[in-house]
């Protein structure tokens, strides 16, 4: 059996443990969570080194970019987290996520009957996401990027990548050499809710981003409204049933009710292909996910 472990600054409330049977692997995929602690998932890493056949880093990125096709920057106290890993391959998500988000977009337009054209789309935090952005910039949305009020507490809406990319050359290089906390909510702060800023959801048609940020920043009213994100437990799935959204897109497949982060899915096709992260390259993740017969969940809740 092959075994996948996701460690994550994130809170230890959204652990699970799941068994799956992918290509003919059956592969036992589990999250732990730390609550903040870098030292404790610095721990659990050396702990498991060499003992399963991928980890993910999570609660955290390894890289930012500029933009589509921009400067990649090491986020600094990242690197020293997986500096302990010695052995077992890490990835980030980084490998599969811009190819794996933009081809979702396309996925449900040509797929189901939801439409994208001419709708109002709030993509939380850009910089990760730059496919699911460009994915529902092309599909004809409006768009608004909320990297400088969700990152930096700036309550200035962004309307165009050009524009973020401009603010992401100028700010990646500083927020890379950052402590973790100041860049993503991390343990108890992905739980607390923050209602400062939901006048930018309440504008909004189509929610896109993390889910983490989503719920914390989200208002109670979510009426009507089209969620696109990973990383969702049973019980996100009922809060946003109640919280009146109308439909659930999560990029990463569901296994056991639960979708998982971009990270721990590409640890995943990284231990079924049996090769080191720097030989496979997005495609290949592409494909791999293909042959195992992936598809993006999409539910309606209201």
């Amino acid at each position: 059996m092959k075994k996948v472990l996701g460690v994550s600054l994130g809170s230890s409330t959204r652990d699970s443990k799941v068994k799956v049977e992918l290509l003919g692997e059956e592969i036992e995929i589990e999250r732990r969570g730390t609550d903040g602690s870098v030292s404790k998932m610095m721990e659990i890493y050396q702990e498991f080194d060499g003992k399963v056949d991928a980890f993910a880093l999570g609660g955290t990125d390894l890289y930012l970019y500029s933009g589509p096709s921009g400067k990649r920057y090491t986020i600094k106290e990242s690197a020293r987290i997986i500096s302990v890993i010695k052995k077992t391959p890490v990835v980030d998500g980084t490998g599969i996520k811009y190819i794996l988000e933009k081809g979702v977009i396309d996925y449900v337009q040509k797929n189901t009957d939801i439409s994208f054209a001419g709708k109002k789309a709030l993509v939380l935090i850009t910089v990760d996401r730059f496919g699911l952005a460009e994915g529902l910039l092309e599909a004809g949305c409006q768009m608004t990027f909320g990297d400088l009020i969700f990152c930096l507490n700036v309550p200035i809406p962004i309307h165009s990548l050009r524009a973020l990319s401009i603010w992401a050359k100028l700010l990646i290089p500083i927020l890379a050499n950052l402590p973790i906390k100041y860049l993503y909510p991390t343990g108890k702060d992905q739980e607390s809710s923050n209602q400062k800023y939901s006048r930018f959801f309440v504008d909004a048609d189509i929610i896109a981003g993390d889910y983490l940020a989503i719920n914390r920043y989200m208002p109670p009213n979510m009426k009507g409204k089209i969620v696109i994100t990973n990383t969702v437990t049973l019980q996100n799935v009922e809060d946003l049933k109640q919280r009146g959204a109308r439909y659930l897109i999560t990029t990463t497949p569901q296994f056991q009710g639960r979708s998982f982060g971009t990270n721990v899915y590409e640890a995943t096709l990284l231990a079924i292909s049996g090769k080191k992260p720097e030989e496979l390259k997005p495609q290949d993740y592409l494909e791999l996910a293909k042959k195992s017969g992936f598809k993006p969940r999409i539910e309606r809740l209201n």
